[in-house]
């Protein structure tokens, strides 16, 4: 089997179960409205206050609901020894990984945008005029979050305490996206171009670029063990 082609049934595959069972669509969707509701007590009602806390606040809702979908990810694949027929596939592994990052990406993003207007509804802010600046930053963020949480979700994939290992290996790691997508999130709600500060914007471009090759190339010897 070819490298597209493995993406491809991996894509399919996994775009059928959420849209057969919609489990992990629903369970984001509940968890983010949880979140921004919890989130709107936790600050102040200034104006001020909002608009200084909403870049940290934003992300760090998008990092929590990723983390339970990056765990979801091959935790849907132990169910019937499904990941053991996927370490059989044949072709390069490294198929599995990008069709994995790809439906992750997806699933982020469509949880993101329903935080965007969640975000905006509890806390009276308009998002819609500044949406186009936060779209590539959601982009590369989310792309740099999926390649971590994928590899690192597969090495935890068959530990007992796989629910602990995975944010203690992921959340440091994230580090450099949280500081960089924060403060081009604040730039963006502040309506100011993403490149007056355009080192946090290259530092997002390398990071995903970095994260994405290192996920491909270690992948295969990954499912291996």
């Amino acid at each position: 089997m070819s490298f597209l082609a493995l993406t491809g049934q991996i894509l399919r595959k996994d775009f059928r179960i959420e849209v057969r069972s919609r489990e992990g669509v629903n369970t984001l969707l509940f968890f983010s409205t949880l979140l921004v509701f919890l989130f709107r007590f936790a600050i102040g009602s200034t104006e001020t206050q909002v608009r200084e806390a909403a870049p940290g606040l934003l992300w760090l809702a998008f990092i929590l609901t990723g983390l339970w979908g990056m765990a979801r990810t091959f935790q849907v694949e132990r169910e019937n020894d499904c990941l053991e027929f996927l370490r059989l596939a044949p072709g390069d592994l490294g198929g599995l990984y990008l069709g994995k990052l790809i439906v992750g990406c997806c699933l982020m993003w469509a949880t993101e945008l329903a935080i965007l207007a969640m975000f905006g509804l509890f806390f009276h802010l308009d998002m819609w005029p500044v949406i186009g600046s936060l779209i590539p930053v959601l982009i590369l963020g989310t792309v740099g979050f999926v390649a971590i949480g994928t590899l690192f979700a597969a090495i935890t994939a068959n530990l007992k305490a796989r629910e602990v290992m995975l944010p203690l290996l992921l959340f440091p790691l994230m580090v450099p996206i949280l500081l960089a997508a924060s403060r081009l999130t604040d730039l963006g709600l502040a309506g100011d171009s993403l490149w007056a500060e355009a080192h946090w914007l290259r530092l997002l471009i390398g990071f995903d670029v970095v994260f994405v090759v290192l996920g491909y190339l270690t992948f295969p010897f990954v499912m291996e063990d």
